[in-house]
């Protein structure tokens, strides 16, 4: 690794910590020509997931939309936003762990509902109304009687 304050070629890794799960590596090192010690991060190149859309259109996965709509179903609910990056990463790392390159939103959705049935019932239904489209009183309940 070359130093960035004197160009030197090489230097030595002082100490190494994992991140994220082991998927990012923080090493210090220490240049071996001018003794001054710098920061890198190694990082893993994830290959591309793409989602199909219920239309069939294909776009890149994005974590960002992921939480912003767990986000929303967890408007005034005491969810904090350190657990709702946590269902978002867990259900991130879980597609990625398979192996695929394209993956159909609806398992995305099936995901997020099974992650807020087991943390907040309210945020559920919530995120369930709108991802399954409910257009009735009686799809509520339905829901509803199905959680208790």
């Amino acid at each position: 690794m070359k130093c960035p304050f004197c160009n030197y070629h090489d230097s030595k890794v002082i100490d190494s910590r994992t991140r994220d799960g082991g998927r990012t590596i923080r090493r210090r090192r220490e240049c071996l020509k001018c003794k001054r010690r710098f920061t890198t991060r190694e990082q893993l190149d994830e290959i591309p997931l793409w989602v199909i859309k219920q239309d069939k259109r294909r776009e890149e996965f994005d974590p960002r939309k992921l939480i912003h709509s767990i986000q929303i179903a967890c408007i005034k609910r005491p969810v904090s936003m350190a657990i709702i990056e946590q269902i978002a990463s867990k259900i991130e790392f879980d597609l990625r762990d398979r192996g695929i390159e394209e993956i159909e939103s609806k398992a995305i959705g099936e995901a997020v509902m099974t992650a807020l049935r087991d943390l907040d019932d309210v945020a559920y239904v919530r995120f369930a109304s709108v991802y399954r489209n409910f257009q009735a009183k009686e799809e509520f309940i339905s829901e509803l009687d199905q959680l208790k």
